[in-house]
């Protein structure tokens, strides 16, 4: 274990006990923490466990333990500048029943030092359950833990997931999935939603439902159930095909696809998927994908330098003249014209500051 003291913390030279677990407790979570990682995610997944083993709001770990474990005494800085002290070394995984590793930031050096993604590999080894939270995924993926294996991740890292890892089978349409002992989870609130879960699976349904009240969470969402992501605003409330289907084709900008091959990525036939959008929201499934093409080509144009022909290119126009003509029915005015207008308060701003 390590000492606290104030401001830093001591490693103690004792190795972890070999004990599966204290008695009473019925699940155990080791935590690996990425440089610069989402607080959120941690602290979520902890005071779900918290909760599930509390008795009249005194934090006991009666049911539920955990620790956050490093190769190292230092500690760890999280994306919002708060740091966290590991509170033991790597040791053996087996007294663990599940590893999370939180990730965070994506462009930071060696997330994790190299001890601590051979105690991954001696987990997996040894069957521990591991978890890859929030872009824990990509860290699991760039470890060569994924091979073979389905990853779940955010619609906001989606893109940049799969040109890292092209070989990963990849969702962003649920919010965590258990493939081959390992389970990914997009993040946000989810992270809630999958600590649920395992209490539920290891402690019970009593503590599950004491956690999610506390919360002020109503029930726990399911792990194939759609993410919180709708791309364009549409006329009245849908149904998760549809949003499904909405985060296909965001997905799916620089290398369009047909609504056909949308259908069939929420279990439907092209007359069903048409069916459901004229009569839940007004359009068809076509007019949809263009709104999303020319939003993504909105911002393209309002944040980055890049000429017209690659933003077209960028959002699923086969030629700029196309998206050009398309771009002016829906918003009114020419690519250039806006481009030059959402300059105007940029150069206003940096007059000021002269």
């Amino acid at each position: 274990m390590f000492e606290r003291g104030i401001g830093y913390v001591v490693a103690n030279r004792r190795e972890p006990p070999k004990t599966h677990h204290r008695p009473g407790v019925e699940l155990r979570v080791g935590f690996v923490l990425a440089r610069h990682f989402t607080l959120s995610a941690f602290s979520l997944f902890v005071d779900t466990l918290r909760l599930a083993s509390d008795v009249d709001d005194r934090s006991g770990r009666l049911l539920c333990d955990w620790d956050v474990i490093s190769s190292t005494p230092h500690m760890i800085r999280s994306s919002s500048g708060i740091q966290v002290s590991p509170t033991t070394r790597l040791g053996n995984p087996e007294r663990f029943d599940y590893i999370a590793v939180i990730g965070g930031l994506l462009d930071v050096e060696e997330q994790l030092d190299r001890e601590t993604i051979a105690f991954l590999h001696e987990a997996s080894r040894r069957r521990t359950r591991i978890i890859g939270v929030c872009t824990g995924s990509f860290i699991l993926a760039g470890s060569d833990l994924l091979r073979n294996r389905q990853a779940c991740v955010s619609w906001l890292h989606h893109s940049e997931f799969k040109a890292r890892f092209p070989d990963v089978r990849l969702t962003s349409q649920r919010l965590f999935i258990e493939d081959g002992g390992i389970i990914t989870c997009a993040g946000g609130s989810a992270v809630a939603d999958l600590a649920a879960l395992l209490v539920r699976r290891h402690v019970g349904e009593s503590a599950e439902k004491n956690a999610l009240e506390i919360l002020q969470l109503e029930r726990r969402r399911e792990g194939n159930e759609v993410q919180c992501r709708t791309p364009i605003l549409l006329p009245v409330h849908f149904d998760d095909r549809i949003k499904a289907a909405l985060l296909c084709m965001e997905q799916h900008l620089d290398e369009r696809i047909g609504i056909d091959e949308v259908a069939l990525s929420v279990s439907l036939s092209r007359r069903q998927l048409e069916r459901i959008f004229h009569n839940k929201t007004g359009i068809s499934p076509a007019a949809a994908y263009e709104q999303i093409r020319l939003k993504k080509a909105l911002l393209l144009i309002e944040r980055t330098s890049k000429s017209l022909i690659e933003i077209a290119l960028d959002v699923g126009f086969a030629s700029s003249s196309h998206f050009c003509r398309r771009f002016r029915a829906r918003f009114g005015i020419t690519p250039n014209a806006h481009r030059l207008k959402s300059q105007i308060p940029r150069s206003l701003k940096l007059e000021k500051l002269r």
